[in-house]
């Protein structure tokens, strides 16, 4: 198994993370909203990351997939992986990366079918209170916060895992992006963004302290 070579990308200073969103085909809006660059600077406030202020954007086809440790997919639509990309991402994160996917509302179908051909020997499964990554830098003791209401149901956390290591985590029914836009693009209330905000730093963390392979 590829060990994640985790180098330093042309907008990232020397010892900066790089955090990367997902450039995928389908049709899909993976371009929606622009919640990332308002999470880095909490993060760097509010923890020890060394986190490069501008996220990149990258294809699971480039060279460049190898050079980041945690990407962000996002999206309200389809989600398509050609074969090769599938193979890409799942030695990507064999190797040491970790991917946040953010559920915009409308991407659920299509994203379980392309994880699926990812990890075919493993389902998305439920993430218990108890994980790790809700008690990583804040505590989120009933799990993933529920920030933007919209049909009634609860948010989940889902995961994928490599050799017991939490390596995707997917936010169901909860828009953690929508807390991580800045403020006043969406009428969340200020402690719905605030604990957007703070799950968030959770991931991050988590991805930095448990899911990369020395």
């Amino acid at each position: 198994v590829a060990t994640l070579c985790i180098g330093v990308a042309p907008a990232a200073a020397q010892g900066e993370v790089q955090i990367a969103r997902v450039q995928y085909g389908g049709g899909g809006d993976w371009y929606s909203g622009d919640p990332l660059p308002t999470l880095i600077a909490y993060t760097r406030q509010h923890s020890l990351l060394d986190l490069a202020p501008e996220p990149i954007t990258v294809e699971l086809t480039s060279d460049r997939l190898f050079t980041v440790p945690i990407l962000y997919l996002n999206g309200h639509g389809n989600v398509v992986f050609s074969d090769a990309e599938a193979g890409r991402l799942r030695r990507y994160l064999e190797g040491g990366g970790f991917l946040i996917v953010n559920d915009d509302y409308g991407l659920d179908q299509a994203v379980r079918r392309e994880l699926a051909k990812v990890f075919p020997e493993q389902p998305l499964q439920p993430l218990p209170a108890s994980h790790p990554v809700y008690r990583a830098h804040y505590a989120f003791p009933d799990g993933l916060p529920k920030i933007h209401e919209h049909d009634g149901e609860p948010a989940v956390g889902y995961g994928l895992f490599h050799e017991g290591r939490l390596v995707v985590f997917y936010a169901h029914e909860s828009d953690l992006a929508d807390g991580w836009e800045p403020a006043g693009i969406h009428p969340d209330p200020p402690e719905a963004r605030e604990a957007a905000l703070r799950m968030g730093v959770n991931l991050l963390v988590y991805a930095m302290t448990q899911g990369i392979v020395p």
